[in-house]
């Protein structure tokens, strides 16, 4: 019997079990052997218009084939099929799904004759970053406006024909039907027609009313889910060119720094080594830019890898370099020992304060936090000419092109950006370096280049979530009514990474858990205090309501402990009546609430009470005293215009802690897709508890420490809690956001659970899992 030598990479041989697994591969076990190396797929991007359109300029509506294409993001052919354009991400958050199904609803399309492609960066869509749970939020009303427009002349080319008024007319089902008479056409019989009438202006276009959506707020399965388990999807890595090489970087530890010298001859000397290149020293405030180093260019990632290792270098660490995590601590509790800017002020807290006969004062601290995506940053660029071409999991597609025209030299109208699946974000994919990276390295090597990140490479050189450092205190009188509130927070701001004289933190920052908080206590103060950069500073899923959140939920409990008080009724007094919380309630002169309105999006108590009230009552908190082995701890916080509370149980009274249980219920509006809001919860509580528990990087010498999943750690099966409930609120309030939200509130809910559990105050995170405990005892 002959044996044969195959080469079976691990995503086909995933991909075979997997089909096997869902039952598509009959006679056995089915494995997918691949003839060679998967070539790049055609972009699936915008569909080009039959005209040439500038960056911005809306499309004609007449295109080549004769379809109707009222804008750039919905596509009718004369065969009645539907191409829906998805602008923003997949990064499992399943907005390919969601936002087409959207647009499908209002259109009164037929989701069998839908195809959803992946746009292109390009102006002509808007704003496409991916990022601050603004997908839905900020786009529901517009998405809608964009389907409406071609249903408008789908309906008018239809009542033109059967010569009625349009009002008598609507499109469901693929079709436009007259009701009077019964008359109906489909969608691909009216296209010519409907291409030739003049655009509706979009204030007029009416929307229906919501009932109608007949798949919001339903479950609705993920269109990309199958392409996805069963290894057809395309992620980053995977992207495949002719003649392609792989590279590399040694990029300096320190930022700011660069190489002093190095010695390339043993890493030229490696097999498969193709070339060395010294990446431009950046300029100025780090931004998007590359951190320079030295790449290696080979024709595998292995060799590559091996490469690098052979490099001697020589580092200048630059004015980084004496960055250290304890000294730095030390630095930001010193900063809000001190004054600082004041950013909000109702009555006189100081006064009140001065005045209280029972005082409490806790100091917080959370230390820098990495992204840490299962796929690490990875573009593959091609250069044609004086065109670049680029593939790669981006969250920002506009940034990256833009970054990679500046870097280049060229126009911006010369770069495209096809936009892969990614294997998560968390907001580091937004920051396109590592695409910059790629254009440099295809420049020098004169060929296509993959730019490969290790995860090494991701938590050393990534962006970090800023280190914080937060002084409540407050004041109770003699009947044990909080009088005064305040509240000192220092960290490095994100604007120090685009500009290095920013040392405090922005008006959107302090909106994320300090000026946007109601509280029914009638003086309140908030400072905000200097905090210097030495790192880049970058966002992060939820951004400063990670550390606002857990300052300001743990605070309210040793409040709640201190009264001798229910922590939830505690909590619901402390917030007050059910009520709008205005700017001058908040003792601000603007509330930044997430680049929304107000009106629209208002800081509702209600809101934030019934999610409190419904999932203590979820929890069956008031009968958490019958389980004197598990601690209780509850948490609430609003952000990204969307209210979410939590419950956490924990076990491990004298052992181990162990996150036991998790009960959440969000309000976030209206939401189009059930099932996929659910899920985020459910990877929030995980990845809220990973940083609970685990999340922890620190720096010596300017160079951060950590290396692996090793010693940063993400929670693992055993550590992971055996239930998690999500409840969400029926609601028809305009979408709020549901990707970040449902992660501020758990860490402070498992830290007062810690207290319910061992009578030990937990102000520091990461929360140690062994007996030990950490913290301050009260």
């Amino acid at each position: 019997m002959s044996a044969s030598t195959v080469v079976l990479c691990r995503r086909d041989f995933l991909a075979g079990l997997s089909l096997a697994g869902l039952g598509l591969a009959a006679g056995g076990l089915a494995l997918g052997v691949p003839g060679g190396a998967a070539e790049a797929a055609p972009a699936k991007g915008k569909l080009p218009p039959a005209t040439p359109r500038a960056a911005g300029a809306e499309p004609p509506v007449n295109v080549a084939d004769g379809g109707l294409h009222p804008n750039v993001f919905v596509h009718l052919a004369p065969d009645g099929a539907v191409t829906i354009v998805c602008h923003r991400s997949e990064m499992g958050t399943g907005i390919t799904s969601s936002l087409p199904v959207l647009i499908a609803d209002e259109l009164g399309a037929s989701m069998a004759r839908v195809t959803v492609v992946q746009a292109d960066g390009d102006a002509a869509y808007g704003d496409q970053n991916t990022d601050g749970s603004r997908s839905v939020r900020t786009l529901y009303d517009s998405m809608r406006t964009v389907a409406a427009t071609a249903r408008t002349m789908l309906v008018a080319a239809a009542a033109e024909r059967w010569s009625v008024p349009a009002g008598e007319c609507s499109a469901r089902a693929h079709a436009v039907t007259h009701a009077p008479s019964g008359r109906t056409l489909g969608f691909g019989e009216l296209v010519t027609a409907a291409a030739k009438l003049p655009l509706p202006d979009p204030k007029a276009v009416t929307l229906r009313p919501v009932a109608e959506l007949e798949h919001v707020g339903r479950a609705l399965p993920s269109l990309d889910a199958a392409d996805i388990v069963t290894g057809r999807s395309r992620f980053g890595a995977d992207v495949r060119l002719p003649g392609m090489l792989t590279a590399v970087i040694a990029r300096p530890p320190v930022v700011g720094g660069r190489v002093k010298r190095f010695d390339g001859t043993a890493a030229a000397k490696v097999p498969g080594v193709k070339r060395l290149f010294e990446l431009p020293v950046p300029q100025g405030a780090p931004a998007f830019q590359p951190l320079g180093g030295i790449a290696v260019i080979a024709d595998s990632t292995w060799s590559a890898l091996r490469g690098r290792a052979a490099l001697d270098v020589q580092w200048e660490a630059g004015p980084h370099g004496t960055y250290e995590s304890g000294a730095y601590r030390a630095q930001l509790a010193s900063s809000v020992s001190r004054p600082g800017r004041v950013v909000r002020n109702v009555g006189d807290a100081d006064a009140a304060l001065a005045a209280a006969p029972t005082k409490l004062s806790a100091e917080y601290h959370l230390p820098h936090l990495a992204h840490a995506p299962m796929e690490p940053p990875v573009a593959v660029a091609k250069i044609d000419g004086a065109r670049c071409e680029v593939w790669a999991p981006t969250q920002n597609p506009q940034a990256a092109r833009k970054q990679v025209a500046l870097a280049l030299g060229i126009p911006e109208g010369d770069v495209t950006i096809h936009v892969t699946k990614l294997g998560g974000g968390f907001g580091r994919k937004s920051k396109p370096d590592y695409v910059v990276e790629a254009a440099l390295c295809a420049k020098a090597a004169g060929a296509p280049v993959r730019v490969q990140w290790t995860r090494e490479d991701d938590l050393r050189n990534g962006y970090l979530h800023a280190v914080s450092h937060q002084l409540l205190r407050a004041g109770l009188d003699a009947s044990g009514k909080v009088t005064a509130w305040h509240h000192r927070t220092a960290f490095p701001p994100i604007p120090s990474t685009f500009d290095v004289s920013k040392t405090s933190p922005s008006d959107g920052e302090l909106g994320q858990g300090v000026t946007d908080l109601a509280l029914a206590i009638p003086h309140v103060r908030a400072e905000a205090c200097e905090a210097p950069a030495h790192v880049r500073i970058g966002w992060l899923r939820s951004v400063c309501n990670i550390f606002h959140g857990f300052a300001v939920g743990s605070f309210l409990d040793e409040i709640a402990h201190l009264r001798k008080l229910d922590p939830r009724e505690n909590l619901l007094e402390l917030m007050g009546p059910a009520r709008i919380a205005t700017p001058a309630e908040l003792g601000v002169e603007k509330v930044p609430n997430y680049g929304l309105p107000l009106d629209l999006h208002p800081v509702d108590v209600g809101r934030m009470r019934h999610v409190v009230e419904r999932v203590t009552e979820l929890a069956r908190w008031s009968a958490r005293g019958s389980s004197p082995e598990r601690g209780f701890g509850l948490a609430v916080h609003r952000s990204f215009n969307c209210c979410v509370g939590v419950v956490a149980a924990v076990t491990g009274k004298t052992g181990p802690l162990r996150l036991d249980e998790v009960w959440v219920v969000v309000d976030g509006g209206t939401v189009i897709n059930p099932d996929r809001a659910r899920a985020q919860m459910e990877g929030a509580v995980i990845f809220g508890a990973s940083l609970a528990f685990h999340g922890n990087i620190t720096a010596r010498d300017g160079a951060i420490e950590q290396s692996t999943f090793r010693d940063y750690r993400l929670l693992r099966m055993p550590e992971a809690p055996r239930r998690i409930h999500v409840e969400l609120v029926a609601s028809q309030a305009p979408p709020g956001g549901i990707g970040e939200p449902g992660v501020p509130p758990v860490a402070p809910a498992i830290a007062n659970a810690v207290f319910a559990l061992r009578g030990t105050r937990v102000r520091e995170l990461p929360i140690p899992m062994e007996p030990s405990p950490r913290g301050t005892g009260t």
